[in-house]
């Protein structure tokens, strides 16, 4: 009997120690998949980091963001084109008169200026009209001539009313004001032509530019002296209305 019970706890003490061996081999297992699990993540998340950009996207701007008020609002606020008269004052001048008559006219007004110049400017020599075979003769004498403009392009929308100045040469107009009024378009402006001139009046070059133009309403021109004053060509305008 003695000799039973010393086997059954030896039996006992040897489940035992297997039950720890075997707990102990569990956790180390445990343990050793938590591990390898980790080396995979970090290897995974190292692998990802490589892969990204250097940079990082770029973040939405302000104005993308913005609410529709916002935008609204950003929108009414921007600076405006610059607006102009409904007035031109659009001239030809050789020798600086008709300049001088075309600013007065812009200061009672308040009218804008545009100088219609020569892609070829007119000399001394091209003027002399004592010479028959001098430039200005030779384009006066012909009636297809048509000066080239060097003056940069106007655009003529919004304007209602242009006043149309030049010398006169061999009593009409310059070939250079049939080339400006060819190449723009009248249409629903009213045309006033107006001249300078030591002596001879304004003939027939309104009605001749007018039928180059084909288009606008063209009032009956006006010959001035060169010392015009501002309140006689206020007067002038005023009286068109």
């Amino acid at each position: 009997m003695k000799m039973m019970k010393v086997m059954a706890a030896c039996a006992a003490a040897a489940v035992m120690t297997f039950g720890f061996a075997a707990c102990g081999s569990s956790a180390q297992a445990e343990t050793a998949g938590t591990i390898s699990m980790t080396e995979v993540q970090k290897e995974t998340a190292e692998s990802t980091t490589a892969d990204e950009p250097e940079t990082k996207p770029e973040t939405a701007s302000a104005a993308e963001t913005a609410s529709p008020e916002s935008k609204e609002e950003t929108k009414s606020t921007a600076p405006a084109a610059a607006a102009h008269s409904d007035t031109l004052i659009a001239y030809f001048s050789a020798t600086g008169t008709t300049k001088g008559v075309a600013e007065r006219i812009a200061a009672v007004t308040g009218g804008d200026l545009y100088e219609i110049l020569a892609a070829e400017p007119y000399t001394a020599d091209d003027l002399n009209y004592s010479d028959r075979s001098s430039r200005s003769t030779a384009e006066q004498n012909d009636k297809n001539a048509r000066p080239a403009i060097g003056s940069a392009d106007i655009s003529l929308e919004g304007y209602k009313t242009v006043y149309l100045g030049f010398p006169i040469w061999w009593g009409e107009e310059p070939r250079i004001l049939d080339t400006f009024v060819e190449k723009y378009s009248f249409e629903g402006i009213t045309v006033i032509p107006f001249c300078t001139s030591g002596g001879s009046g304004i003939g027939r070059s309104g009605p001749n530019m007018q039928a180059l133009a084909g288009n606008g309403t063209w009032l009956e021109g006006k010959r001035f002296s060169g010392n015009v004053s501002e309140e006689e060509l206020k007067s002038w305008t005023e009286g068109l209305k």
